[in-house]
């Protein structure tokens, strides 16, 4: 007689490794809710702001290297009064980055302090902030960042980065702007 074999064994790691991947997505997904919401709950707390325009970005692909990525973008600045100012840079982000995303787009609504006087190219500089994203072919992502001009310019994530690929990322984000 043949000794048994346990086959459940291989499918419980398995599903175990599953479990963790699902885990992950799961927590990312949360992270990214709370970050939108916990953004606009922040700013509904009758701080004076000004709406500057909108900032849209487009971010190269890449992969995660379990503590970070570094990505380029291109951004366009749409002012309040229609005009339009070009960025390029880098975002990096800090902390649980796992997998390969491809291109994605990210946009914002840049406000600042009511009375900050801003001039041309004024969005050049580096932005900080918490940022969450998870994706299974397509896939979500949040990032709320402070910066720029002194340190007074704000970056509300107005639409849920778009990008494909298998990736979960929570941690710190880094934008840094460059006038083009």
């Amino acid at each position: 007689m043949a000794p048994s074999r346990n086959r459940a064994a291989p499918l419980a790691h398995f599903e175990k490794g599953k479990t963790m991947k699902n885990s992950l997505f799961i927590a990312a997904g949360a992270a990214i809710v709370g970050l939108v919401t916990g953004f606009g709950a922040a700013n509904a707390t009758g701080a004076k702001r000004t709406q500057l325009g909108a900032l849209s970005c487009d971010v190269s692909g890449g992969i995660g290297l379990i503590v970070g990525s570094s990505k380029t973008v291109d951004c366009t600045f749409t002012n309040a009064d229609g005009s339009v100012d070009t960025y390029t840079g880098k975002l990096n982000k800090f902390g649980l980055d796992v997998g390969i995303s491809g291109e994605s787009v990210m946009k914002w609504v840049v406000f600042t302090p009511v009375g900050n006087e801003i001039g041309d190219k004024a969005l050049a500089g580096k932005y900080g902030g918490v940022s969450a994203g998870a994706s299974l072919g397509i896939g979500l992502g949040a990032n709320a960042l402070v910066g720029g001009s002194g340190k007074k310019i704000g970056l509300q994530p107005i639409s849920i980065e778009g990008k494909t690929g298998l990736n979960a990322a929570i941690g710190v984000a880094e934008l840094t702007l460059d006038a083009s």
